[in-house]
């Protein structure tokens, strides 16, 4: 049988010196080799190849293909019955005048809680998701306004929700969440997300008010009052070149907070990047390796940052943590798959990053309930196999494909792929989390 390295060999650099990693996400090994036999297995040289071919990463091309075929299908199978995300967007509004809303251009849009709306959203996913584990997660513009016409339909929303047993995330920029304690005891709270940018200077500075004032002690006495009622909490901080390098102070805060001790207590970063509307200065936002080249410099610099968030570089901080390779990923978007989005003027969207966008509802579930059956089958159809340079990509399976609102925002259209730079995050993921056991 003539083996041929696989195309889905990925082959790195541990830092300076002569600790090299491969890793095949197909075959699901890892391993740690040297340079020697790096070079031998990109050159087909191993003077004992049996090893490697017993770990996938020497292979009879044709099996290979056979292979990614059967684990392309069971991806496809496992997704039939994932959890299914709800989100509901209860309204556009918001009290806070962010530098980088990409849904600013939305807040014209009249709210409105019609006595039916409610009951008709409930009576659609009763339908349209029965059987089917699911949760509901609310967010906006900003769900826990303290307006009547705001609160009404969060409270219809979480007592439907509670009645049916399904569990609720809440999205919210964390103002009024020590005055809004109560709703939460309306139904069972899987998390609150919340996000803060950075110490407070740097946090009033990107997420104030309307009026001007800063949101920054509001936030962190919101935080702490979640979790004092056993309530988790998803911390997330949405990151450019202006606030990076304040993320290290961020993180001595939320440790000297007690949050990153607190089981309940996790985190998240998001990339600030142009989307819709938004962005009238680019120059202060990262490409998404720029981002997390950066960020691995700071984390060389100040440690602590891995005690308030580890970034998953891919699998890197999988593989650190699991000492396993996670499952392929033949499709990174969820939209129409396992995330539906659907707001209060009782209109249906793919996925959370385009709700309330003219223009890109996909139905209505009121004041009748219709999907257009064309554009959920041209969402649902796309994966690494629908876009003809993903077929042959040899790192579509850690990469998946990327966002489709993303790529169809970039190019006009849905199933073009956006691509992330594999090989360079895992590289900066394994020095990240390997160097200092392997640094020779």
């Amino acid at each position: 049988m003539n083996l041929q390295p696989s195309r889905y060999n990925l082959i790195g650099q541990i830092r300076d010196g002569d600790t090299w990693y491969v890793i095949n996400p197909l075959s699901g090994h890892a391993d740690l080799i040297d340079a020697d036999e790096a070079q031998a297995l990109r050159d087909n040289t191993l003077a004992e190849p049996d090893a490697y071919a017993e770990r996938g990463y020497l292979v009879d091309p044709e099996q290979e293909q056979r292979d990614y075929r059967k684990a392309y299908l069971n991806f496809v199978e496992r997704r039939e019955t994932d959890e299914v995300q709800l989100l509901f967007a209860v309204t556009y509004a918001c009290n806070f005048a962010c530098t980088y809303c990409f849904q600013e251009s939305y807040a014209e849009q009249v709210n409105r809680f019609d006595g039916d709306v409610v009951g008709a959203f409930f009576q659609h996913i009763d339908a349209q998701f029965a059987g089917r584990s699911k949760y509901l997660t609310l967010f906006g513009g900003e769900p826990l306004l303290p307006a009547a016409s705001v609160r009404v339909g969060v409270e219809a929303l979480l007592r439907g929700a509670a009645e049916r047993g399904i569990e609720v995330a809440m999205v919210t920029n964390g103002y009024n969440l020590v005055k809004s304690l109560d709703l939460l005891e309306l139904a069972t709270i899987r998390e609150v997300q919340v996000t803060l940018d950075g110490p407070r200077e740097i946090h009033d500075a990107r997420r104030p008010l309307r009026g001007g004032q800063g949101t920054f002690d509001d936030v962190v006495a919101g935080i702490d009052a979640v979790l004092a009622k056993g309530i988790p909490v998803n911390l997330r901080a949405v990151i450019d070149r202006d606030n990076l390098p304040h993320l290290a102070e961020l993180s001595r805060f939320a440790i000297a907070k007690g949050w990153t001790s607190n089981p309940l207590f996790k985190t998240q970063l998001g990339r600030n990047y142009e989307l819709h509307t938004c962005q009238a200065s680019r120059s202060r936002l990262y490409s998404r390796l720029e981002m997390y080249s950066d960020l691995a410099d700071e984390i060389d610099v100040h440690p602590e940052i891995l005690e308030f968030h580890k970034p998953s570089y891919h699998l890197a901080r999988f593989l650190a943590e699991s000492n396993a390779v996670p499952e392929p990923l033949f499709d990174a978007c969820p939209g129409c798959k396992t995330e539906w989005a659907f707001d209060a003027h009782g209109r249906i969207f793919p996925c959370t990053a385009n709700v309330g966008k003219p223009g890109e509802a996909i139905g209505t579930y009121w004041p009748e309930s219709k999907l257009d059956l064309d554009q959920v089958g041209h969402w649902e159809d796309r994966d690494v196999l629908s876009m003809s340079s993903c077929k042959e990509c040899a790192l579509a399976m850690v990469c998946g494909g990327g966002c489709a609102e993303v790529a169809r925002n970039a190019t006009g259209d849905l199933h073009a792929p956006d691509c992330r730079p594999v090989n360079e995050l895992v590289n900066l993921g394994m020095n990240v989390y390997f160097k200092e056991q392997y640094h020779v």
